[in-house]
């Protein structure tokens, strides 16, 4: 009997990979030597929309997963994009390729992150094969979209995109959390902006000051979100969710008032990885490490409407 059951298993588990290639076709392509992913081709499209997923801060791999956090997010997202007809590229970040060949840059700074998002929308748009390329960027992958999307893509999507600088939201998140360290973070964050680095800094604070992150951190707040969202000429769609721990709803509306043509979604109980929350904080963060929950309802309809109705 368990043969049986397991020879049912596998023909169901063959049915179902067989209906979801039969609506796209995978490809793994590299597209320089920082530069590796995953593209999503639908069947039966001529000339489709390409959707590009920038993946958020750390060391997170085309999926949307790191080392032990594991909730294949950006994954889900590309095969529900996918299968409602709209090409998708994601990719590794840089630092998942080099922590992969023991070869990590202790030189990387944010721009560098840039530089790969504008080299992937570029080397698709050389290829002339899709009808528009959106931008879309989770958490820190939304202001490296909105850099790399100026002037070159037809439209950008944020996904839990801050729209305060760095430097801010740490300020407010210590704060919050510990805010007998809030005069220290805010003395560092201004050497920073110096274009210094500096030493003087308590040890509760060294997983956010160490020295080898500083001209990292420097780069990054140098970007304003809601400026560069505002020098954006194509129309963009802001989204986030009531139960994002990481990013406010705040954040998302000052996205919104500074964009030029822009629309906004905020999902209840949504969480920062993309997925619904019905209890508290506990239950919030160990999502981060549960890949079988559902994207929130509606997410990736409300994506494939805003884009299909661009003309």
């Amino acid at each position: 009997m368990k043969y049986l059951f397991l020879l049912a298993s596998l023909t169901f588990f063959q049915t179902s990979f067989a209906q979801q290639d039969s609506l796209f076709i995978p490809k793994d392509i590299e597209v320089n030597t920082f530069i590796n992913g995953t593209l999503l081709t639908p069947n039966n499209t001529v000339k489709p929309n390409l959707a590009i997923i920038i993946a958020g801060s750390g060391p997170t791999d085309r999926d949307g997963n790191q080392n032990f956090l594991k909730s294949n997010n950006l994954k889900k997202l590309a095969i529900g994009l996918s299968k409602n007809g709209i090409a998708t590229f994601r990719y590794d970040k840089r630092i998942v390729k080099q922590i992969r060949k023991g070869n990590v840059d202790k030189n990387m700074m944010f721009d560098d992150f840039v530089t790969d998002a504008s080299s992937v929308l570029e080397h698709f748009k050389n290829t002339n094969a899709y009808n528009k390329i959106y931008i879309i960027g989770h958490s820190q992958g939304s202001l490296v979209g909105l850099l790399a999307a100026k002037d070159k893509a037809n439209g950008f999507i944020s996904l839990a995109g801050a729209g305060q600088p760095i430097d801010q939201i740490i300020i407010e998140q210590v704060t919050k959390t510990a805010p007998q360290f809030k005069a220290d973070t805010e003395r560092i964050f201004k050497v920073l902006r110096q274009g210094k680095t500096t030493s003087d800094f308590p040890a509760a604070l060294g997983s956010l000051f160490n020295l080898s992150v500083q001209p990292f951190i420097a780069n990054w707040m140098s970007y304003n979100p809601i400026e560069e969202i505002a020098k954006l000429n194509m129309p963009c769609l802001i989204i986030n969710g009531t139960k994002d721990l990481q990013v406010s709803e705040n954040d998302a509306k000052l996205l919104n008032e500074a964009s030029k043509n822009s629309s906004l979604k905020i999902y209840k109980n949504m969480n920062h990885i993309l997925v619904t929350i019905e209890g508290d904080n506990l239950e919030n963060s160990k999502s981060y490490n549960e890949p079988n929950r559902k994207l929130t309802t509606n997410l990736v309809f409300d994506i494939v409407d805003f884009i299909k109705k661009q003309k």
